[in-house]
């Protein structure tokens, strides 16, 4: 077999080097790609530009990506819900979310299908809050508060979680992206069982919420999963434990080592405990976190009763003084009965 050399004239290179230089750059980008990142509008608002995936086949029908100023959104047209709802939180932004006063107005979203959005009619007079995922206090600017009152970034979310403890978990993940100095955090509601309730007659009700966060800068990762109901009872699980939970990979782009690198979340702290949260407990102290584990929190224990006919002994009397003051009470009774027997 013979190889034939073909040199190109000035002309022709002229014509092909640009198209050769086009090839290559394609080539580049394609395979630079990270490995198992699905497309994506908006690269900015997920962790290496990778969006979420959905895993859980029953999850996959109807789902569209909604790009937003200050995060983005799969929205099942399914559930009427959001999916997962990503966030970029930096120190700077936070700042700038501490000037932005905290208003809007709770719309539908004209982008989806009729018959895949959420309607204001549908939260109305159901007992269910209009629960933010990514949450008004994270928007940094006018514009970006507005549309995070999009039906879009709302699950039915019981009052007694929305107002208190998920309220706390909002709040710590704010502050930890100050001293973190940057964050990733994807949010949204975990739908478990086989019969699920559902508002309006249309929108699906979770079971739970979660929401992930990955911190780029210590390569760790973990996510707080909590009962959407009343109580202070929450689980930091970790990023498998969430996608055999949530049936979605929040963070499929990141480094394998940081899955298996727990972060330690700080425990919520909710601002409203003489409202909302007030008779649902106290939330416990923060513990060092090697692993994933139960966290519930619980009321501190009342001081034990007395037994029924007996006073509770009063603070600070010693058994040494109880004992000389029946001593006294014995020989008291002794000399009146000695007296009464005179008489």
């Amino acid at each position: 077999m013979s190889v034939r050399i073909v040199t190109l004239g000035p002309a022709a290179r002229r014509r092909v080097y640009p198209a050769l230089c086009l090839a290559l750059v394609l080539g580049s980008l394609l395979t630079s790609a990270p490995a198992g990142a699905a497309p994506t509008a908006c690269p900015e608002h997920f962790a290496t530009g990778s969006a979420p995936e959905i895993i859980r086949p029953a999850l996959a029908a109807r789902v569209r990506e909604l790009c937003f100023e200050g995060f983005a959104i799969l929205h099942s047209g399914v559930s009427r819900t959001p999916l997962a709802v990503a966030e970029h939180l930096t120190r700077a932004r936070m700042a700038g979310a501490r000037e932005v006063r905290r208003e809007g107005s709770f719309h539908d979203e004209d982008r989806l299908p009729e018959e895949e959005r959420a309607r204001l009619s549908d939260y109305a007079r159901s007992g269910f809050d209009r629960g933010h995922m990514a949450p008004s206090g994270d928007m940094a600017t006018p514009s970006s508060m507005a549309e995070s009152f999009s039906l879009a970034n709302m699950v039915p979310q019981h009052p007694a979680s929305n107002r208190c403890l998920w309220e706390g978990i909002e709040t710590s993940v704010r502050r930890l992206a100050v001293e973190e100095g940057e964050l990733f955090v994807v949010t949204g509601p975990v739908f478990a069982g086989e019969t699920l309730e559902r508002i309006g007659g249309r929108v699906l009700v979770p079971t739970s919420l979660y929401k992930a966060v990955y911190v780029p800068g210590r390569g760790m990762a973990a996510a707080y999963l909590a009962p959407n109901g009343p109580g202070t009872a929450w689980r930091a699980v970790s990023l498998t434990e969430l996608r055999e939970a949530a049936g979605i990979d929040v963070f499929p782009g990141i480094p394998a080592a940081a899955r298996d690198r727990l972060l330690s979340l700080p425990e919520p702290r909710p601002n409203n405990v003489r409202g909302a949260c007030a008779g649902q407990g106290e939330v416990a102290s923060a513990e060092p976190m090697g692993r994933a584990r139960d966290r519930t929190t619980n009321p501190a224990p009342a001081p034990p009763s007395s037994p029924p006919g007996q006073e509770a002994r009063p603070k600070g009397w010693s058994t040494a003084t109880l004992v000389i003051a029946g001593l006294f009470a014995v020989v008291m009774i002794a000399l009146l009965v000695r007296v009464l027997g005179r008489r």
